[in-house]
């Protein structure tokens, strides 16, 4: 009957109609639940659609955030220290092999030549020690880097309020010395746990120390004393008299063991983090610019969530922002490899050899003379292997954190 039949093709009409847009709709139901759930924690409920409110209404939702309040730092606090912790688990095994080539730990040192050499040492690990060895040092490093990611970004937070201010303000130079000074900041509240977990990275034997044995070790280290022979009756010799007695009552003065041992390798660790953590979120946030220029981003944005802050722009595909994080890491990586190298170096000093710590000139020499300048780049194929997916999953799971908790 031609009407039964006009009505069943009105009504397959209606229902595939109703699938389309379903079906189009299942690659942004994790963002949807990211909107809920940020909507949800941030105690703020959905606005309502209105057809008699005017475009121009702001609901209270997306009001300008206060910065500098309690509960904006403690949000990306919280976010920030778990972004850190997701990055660093997903690449522990590399952080552990890296320690060991860059610190030159003689058991691995036949290995840092290729990237075969890599697998076997991933591999001699595993046979050894199991899964656990591939994660040695993980608990320490955990530990570590939950409130230093978490100070990293809130200090970034903080420092780029005050610094770059308004949109008008932001350019690259400032961009750099936002990220550089939340990087200073961060390492200087949790350096002494990072010496700590390289020293349990760097532990081999079968018998290896506890955590309590190496924080014992590392504060009574000393360092290695400076002698400069002097030759009798000459003046220069008399000079090197003078100076020798200068240091000697310096050393006196100067804490020679102790708490001071847990920031063994700190001022070249400030070197390097200022130009590491400063090109990093410049890198991040020029790449998150390029991202949303108008030609491109209606691929590569997602739609703003509910709660989304006024100010906040319209948050990055998931391509997109591991793009983004994973050329900060490389490029930021590049930059202040050779310093990393010279801070690990030291970092170790007092588990080879006869147990005196390092200084900074002598570690150059040290390094230079092993290896000569690639020396301060070994290990660096397996730093990009390691950076790139760390730094990408930390600013993604960051800025999806940060939209779970509308900020």
């Amino acid at each position: 009957m031609p009407p039964s039949f006009g009505a069943h093709d009105a009504a397959m009409s209606e229902v595939s109609g109703t699938r389309e847009p379903n079906t189009n709709s299942i690659v942004g139901k994790m963002d949807e639940v990211v909107k809920k759930a940020g909507g949800a924690i941030s105690g703020n409920k959905r606005p309502e659609v209105s057809s008699s409110l005017p475009d121009s209404a702001e609901s209270p939702v997306t009001k300008r955030p206060d910065k500098h309040s309690m509960d904006y730092m403690v949000r990306s606090g919280i976010a920030g220290g778990i972004a850190g912790c997701a990055a660093k688990t997903s690449v522990a095994p590399l952080d552990r092999v890296k320690i060991l080539f860059q610190t030159s730990n003689p058991q691995f040192a036949k290995y840092t030549s290729s990237w075969v050499g890599l697998a076997r040492a991933l591999r001699d690990i595993y046979g050894r020690d199991g899964m656990m060895g591939l994660f040695r040092g993980h608990s320490a490093t955990l530990l570590k880097i939950y409130p230093y990611a978490a100070i990293k970004f809130v200090a970034y937070e903080q420092y780029r309020a005050v610094i770059v201010g308004s949109k008008a303000q932001e350019t690259w130079g400032r961009r750099f010395t936002a990220g550089a000074l939340a990087g200073v900041t961060s390492v200087f509240f949790t350096y002494p746990l990072e010496v700590i977990r390289v020293r349990l990275a760097f532990e081999t034997k079968q018998r290896s120390s506890s955590l309590v044995d190496i924080c014992k070790k590392i504060y009574h280290e000393k360092p290695t004393p400076k002698t400069t022979p002097a030759v009798p009756g000459s003046a220069s010799g008399a000079a090197r008299g003078v100076a020798s007695a200068t240091s000697a009552t310096a050393a006196v003065v100067t804490p020679q063991t102790g708490l001071i041992n847990f920031y063994r390798g700190f001022s070249m660790t400030m070197l390097g983090m200022v130009p590491y953590a400063g090109i990093s979120f410049l890198t991040h946030d020029t790449m998150g610019d390029l991202f949303r220029l108008r030609s491109v981003r209606e691929y590569t944005t997602l739609p703003r969530s509910a709660n989304a802050p006024v100010d906040k722009p319209a948050p990055l595909r998931a391509w997109a922002e591991l793009i983004s994080g994973g050329i900060s890491g490389a490029v930021s990586q590049t930059a202040s490899y050779p310093l990393e190298v010279i801070r690990r170096r030291m970092q170790v000093g007092g588990a080879v050899g006869d147990g005196h710590r390092l200084r900074v000139g002598e570690t150059v020499g040290l390094i230079f003379k092993e290896r000569g300048l690639s020396g301060f780049f070994v290990g660096l194929s397996i730093g990009y292997v390691k950076i790139i997916p760390l730094s990408a999953v930390s600013f993604y799971t960051y800025e999806r954190m940060k939209t779970v908790f509308g900020i």
